[in-house]
């Protein structure tokens, strides 16, 4: 694959410019050579190479409960911004703001909050796609941090309310409570992506679940039934699965490494990268909050006061690198930092480097470090 060129349609604002890289992932395949972006999209690849590092799509997060200091669930619309600021700066172009399990007005102030930002969002911060509700219809026996005093029973009148409260774009939720399929199918007719997570369903009732239209599994291995001899649970049966979607926690501290290298090699083209990150994260050590939940954060970990983990201060760069370490190629971990994401949510616009689409793109290190991000072509930070 040599030099490509999208010649664009009417008069142009601005020339050409140039990212000065070494080499870009372009439609999964390595291509040596700069890339140039115009009016915000990507006009061609393979020019003569740049400096260096590598320009990959800007990666997009599918999980984040805060940032820098900033909790999704209690903060307000500044909050958001300047946590979003921070993720652009940390590689992340997109995101879709995590909301656990709180007393109902806590999620529908969250909610209306998500809404304003979504009007206001500044250029250089990373897009909001919208919001995951992880919950309230979650299993008491594998609620995680989940207070399990708000955990509520599948009630399609709660969710409406839930739904029309703010821009929500995935559900997780148990299979196997009763009413939980009606959901799933209540869900798919709106465009709303379910994921089966916080549950101890049996194989049998994680199929059920895909069968009615989920698509994915959260945080794989994680607070969920897991596989034995005789019995694959949730896990298990999601691994199994052609048409479901995987997302992995892969920090180290989630998953060990062998875990991690055992969904890559069982989901190589399913697996979905998402950090869980808290408050926390690019924030330091010390006490945070995640939503109703007081977590310490100390030497990486973010746990509650009982031992529990709690989200993560997992980077989506480090992340990228934790999955290549475990095995995956690098075309591999940049797709499920990228267009799978994308894809999930029903945004095919995003999570691609080729000429003709958006110059949201995140510049690499050999390392995975985060050189530069770029929103629209337009450097950020």
């Amino acid at each position: 694959m040599g030099r490509r060129r999208c010649q664009p349609t009417g008069v142009t604002s601005s020339p050409m410019k140039r990212l000065g890289v070494a080499a870009a992932l372009v439609d999964d395949v390595l291509l040596p050579g700069d890339v140039g972006v115009q009016d915000g999209r990507v006009v061609e690849v393979g020019l003569p190479a740049g400096q260096s590092g590598l320009a990959v799509a800007g990666l997009v997060d599918l999980q984040v409960n805060g940032y820098a200091g900033v909790d999704f669930l209690t903060d307000g619309v500044g909050g958001w911004v300047e946590a979003a600021r921070a993720m652009a700066r940390a590689g992340v172009t997109a995101f879709v703001a995590n909301l656990i399990t709180a007393p109902e007005p806590m999620t529908l102030a969250a909610l209306r909050t998500a809404t304003e930002v979504s009007a206001t969002m500044p250029a250089d911060a990373a897009q909001l796609l919208g919001v995951h509700l992880e919950g309230p219809f979650l299993s008491p026996v594998k609620a995680g941090t989940h207070p399990v005093e708000h955990l509520r029973p599948p009630d399609a009148k709660l969710l409406e309310r839930l739904l029309g409260a703010g821009p929500v774009v995935a559900v997780t939720l148990a299979p196997e409570l009763p009413g939980a399929l009606d959901l799933v199918t209540l869900l798919r007719s709106r465009g709303v992506l379910v994921s089966l997570g916080h549950s101890d369903a049996t194989a049998e009732q994680a199929d059920a679940g895909f069968d009615a239209g989920a698509r994915a599994v959260t945080h794989v291995f994680n607070a969920m039934s897991t596989p034995t001899a005789r019995a694959a649970g949730l896990a298990g049966a999601a691994l199994g699965r052609e048409d479901v979607a995987v997302q992995m926690i892969c920090d180290g501290v989630h998953l060990s490494p062998e875990t991690a290298r055992l969904v890559i090699a069982a989901a190589a083209d399913r697996f979905v990268l998402v950090t869980d990150a808290l408050s926390a994260a690019g924030a330091g050590d010390g006490r945070h909050r995640l939503g109703p939940v007081e977590v310490l954060v100390a030497d990486g970990q973010a746990r509650r006061a009982d031992g529990t983990l709690a989200g993560s201060v997992l980077s989506m760069a480090a992340a990228l690198r934790r999955a290549v370490e475990a095995g995956a190629t690098v075309g591999q971990a940049v797709a499920a930092a990228t267009v799978r994401p994308a894809l999930l949510v029903g945004r095919a616009d995003l999570g691609r480097l080729r000429p003709g689409a958006a110059a949201d793109i995140t510049v690499l290190h050999d390392t995975f470090d985060v050189l530069q991000t770029y929103r629209a072509g337009e450097p950020v930070g």
